[in-house]
This record gives structure tokens, sequence and C-alpha cells, in this order.
């Protein structure tokens, strides 16, 4: 498993029929239940912390927002301009 040294634990109790569901679908993939419940547990961890940075817009505010990226008659306020040094000199 990557991620280094498998040096921490979990532990959880669940139903018996729960328990069978995850061992079947274990067999399946050709997986230890632990290697398993590992890899699934962690693929939607990182979903889920991935799906919290994501900005979703409706089809208005899409267009809103595409129209004004688009707009070359605006010029970048101060605040914008300080952001844009900011970030060139982190990133480089």
């Amino acid at each position: 498993m990557p991620g280094g040294k498998n040096d921490a634990r979990l532990n959880f109790r669940l139903s018996g029929e729960l328990k069978k569901t995850i061992e079947d679908a274990a067999a399946e993939m050709g997986q230890s239940i632990s290697d398993f419940a590992i890899s699934t547990l962690a693929q939607k961890a990182r979903n889920v912390l991935r799906n919290q940075t994501i900005t979703r817009l409706g089809e208005r505010d899409r267009k809103q927002f595409m129209k004004l990226l688009d707009d070359t008659a605006t010029e970048p306020n101060e605040a914008l301009i300080k952001a844009a040094d900011r970030y060139k000199k982190q990133v480089g």
C-alpha cells in the first residue's frame, strides 16, 4: 500500500450481513478483505476531500462566470493585482 509504514489501525464493528457482503466483494476483486477495505476506504476518503475543494456552478452562474472571464474591457482591481503578485512570488 502506498503511504509509508503501516503502523496505524482502524477498528469498527459491523453487521454480519455487511461483513459477508464485504468478504464477497473482496473475493470478486481477488483481494484480501484488508486490502479491499483499505483501498475502498482510501478511494472514498480522497473523493470526499477532493469534492470539498470543487466549486460547482449552475448553468446561469457558469455563463455569468465565463462572460466575466471573456470581458476584455474590465481592468483588474488592486486586490486582484496584489493577489496575482503574491501568486507569482509563491509559484515563480
